[in-house]
């Protein structure tokens, strides 16, 4: 992308990918994004765990009954994980972690979706976090927040229309 604003009006949540594998340079770039994203007293409470596997990624995509058949047919997906251990904004660090992995996939030309998995369950009402952690061997004080799915699109959706953006949710000075 040419600038920040053009690659956020593009960036749409992508959910059906294309067979083309995802470089091994772009992974890394991926990853580092995430490595480099801001945390609270740079306490990089986050891990991240990239599964290619295709046996694997279908599996993950059992881990709550909706909204998480985009990691069955990605390329790679990156389970975005923290440890509560290491700071009280946790969330806030992995979130924040999984945004810049997106941003970074979009600007190499790939697709991706945001699997929530903390506070969901699965089919058998497990709790997400635990059916992740057993399936990748994740130790308990690691807890899995999202599923970033990844790849080629296989789908076209528009850019955002920001004439419709909701300036009326924004304050200033006061609510």
């Amino acid at each position: 992308m040419d600038n920040f604003h053009n690659l956020i009006v593009n960036r749409r949540s992508i959910r059906r990918f294309t067979d083309t594998a995802i470089p091994a340079e772009d992974v890394s770039l991926i990853i580092q994004a995430g490595l480099m994203s801001p945390t609270s007293k740079n306490s990089r409470s986050w891990q991240f765990i990239a599964v290619e596997d295709r046996d694997m990624l279908e599996r993950l995509s059992h881990c709550k009954p909706t909204y998480a058949t985009a990691i069955s047919s990605c390329k790679l997906a990156i389970v975005v994980c923290a440890d509560s251990t290491k700071s009280d904004a946790w969330i806030e660090d992995a979130s924040v972690a999984a945004a810049f992995i997106q941003l970074q996939a979009q600007d190499l030309g790939l697709g991706s979706c945001w699997v929530q998995v903390r506070g969901r369950f699965a089919a058998d009402n497990q709790p997400s976090e635990e059916y992740i952690q057993e399936a990748l061997g994740i130790p308990e004080t690691i807890t899995p927040v999202c599923v970033i799915a990844l790849g080629y699109p296989d789908e076209q959706r528009r850019p955002y229309d920001t004439e419709k953006l909701k300036w009326d949710q924004v304050h200033v000075d006061k609510f």
